[in-house]
């Protein structure tokens, strides 16, 4: 079986005549708007926002382009990934029909947005070293099996997935398979944005929250064709991106230097605090990361991770999580954030 879009799309979206905004409607410049029922009078801020944003992201998505390096009609610009994640499932799985494949430990608003849109999840755990169990996803896949969900670098295990069997996947699965690149900046290998003229039904997930620092602006990316990026469109509320956050993040996108500074030196600290917990007796393992912070199997996560909290210090207890029994997720601060963890964990000890 080969990739056909029309064949994955739920039949009510391949119908759907997405909602027309009057942005959408008109095309062009002018210097009076009396097409949207905005206040034509301003509002109570410095600078004016009392018109509706481009519903399309233009300017953004061509400066994405340039730094991205993947054409401007083959990116999607999402409320954060967890809309990008949600409009998927939405055009592609019909509820109580099809189901989604997740390999856990992995990020959640995958299974949440399915279980939202009533949608059955199928679970392939990691192997033991967080890599794909690739016998055991192709047994899950059946006719109604519309999309995988893959996370590399993976969170919250942190390691990046064998290029060679996502690859695999790639070339063997007719369904839309989505690709998790939140952490892709901090890791070694590269994105798989610039494959997506070989493989149609692939689409690569990124965000600006991480490597970018735009995490209070939510915005989220995906890469895609042109028809998979035409279905997320039509799907997609009409002013998904507030003004604010468009002009914020073209302004960031000017910066790639200082973004690139930025992610070396975090980098940096990654192979710091992992040299300097392996110190500390409390410490059992830490796995090998490809992003900004390390999965750490402690002696005691629960008690370790009420410590910290109790003295301002805010890490992620992963204990009850798949494959991740007993462990801390760390994201990578500051050298001096860094140091004062290791100061608590040392008073932890005594």
């Amino acid at each position: 079986m080969s990739f056909n879009l029309d064949d994955l799309l739920r039949p009510n979206i391949k119908n759907l005549v997405p909602y027309s905004s009057a942005r959408d409607e008109f095309k062009g410049e002018a210097s009076i708007f009396l097409d949207a029922n905005e206040n034509a009078y301003g509002s109570p801020l410095t600078k004016w926002y009392n018109r509706y944003p481009d519903p399309l992201q233009l300017k953004v998505k061509d400066k994405l382009s340039e730094v991205k390096g993947v054409p401007a009609g083959n990116i999607f610009i999402g409320n954060g990934s967890d809309e990008c994640i949600d409009i998927l499932i939405r055009a592609f799985c019909e509820p109580g029909k099809d189901n989604i494949i997740i390999c856990p430990p992995t990020y959640g608003m995958y299974e949440v947005s399915a279980n939202i849109n009533d949608v059955y999840i199928k679970k392939v755990p990691l192997t033991a070293d967080f890599q794909l169990d690739l016998p055991a996803i192709e047994e899950a896949v059946d006719d109604n099996t519309k999309i995988i969900f893959l996370c590399s670098p993976n969170n919250p295990t942190g390691n990046s997935l064998n290029r060679e069997d996502l690859e695999v996947i790639l070339n063997n699965y007719w369904g839309i398979i989505a690709l998790d690149e939140a952490y892709i900046n901090f890791s070694r290998f590269r994105s798989f944005t610039q494959e997506l003229e070989d493989y149609p039904n692939l689409v690569v997930m990124q965000t600006l929250s991480k490597a970018w620092g735009l995490a209070a602006l939510r915005v989220g990316l995906a890469f895609a064709s042109e028809p998979i990026i035409n279905v997320m469109n039509k799907v997609k509320p009409p002013y998904n991106i507030n003004q604010a956050s468009q002009e914020l993040t073209l302004k960031a996108l000017e910066e790639v230097g200082m973004v690139n500074d930025m992610i070396r030196e975090i980098v940096t600290q990654r192979g710091v605090l992992e040299t300097e917990l392996a110190k500390l007796p409390v410490v059992q393992k830490i796995y090998p990361s490809d992003a900004n912070f390390l999965l750490v199997r402690v002696t005691d996560a629960k008690g370790i991770y009420k410590y910290l909290a109790d003295k301002g210090v805010v890490v992620r207890d992963r204990s009850s999580v798949t494959l991740c029994e007993g462990c801390l997720r760390i994201t990578v601060g500051t050298e001096a954030e860094n140091k004062a963890l290791l100061a608590y964990l040392q008073s932890y000890l005594a």
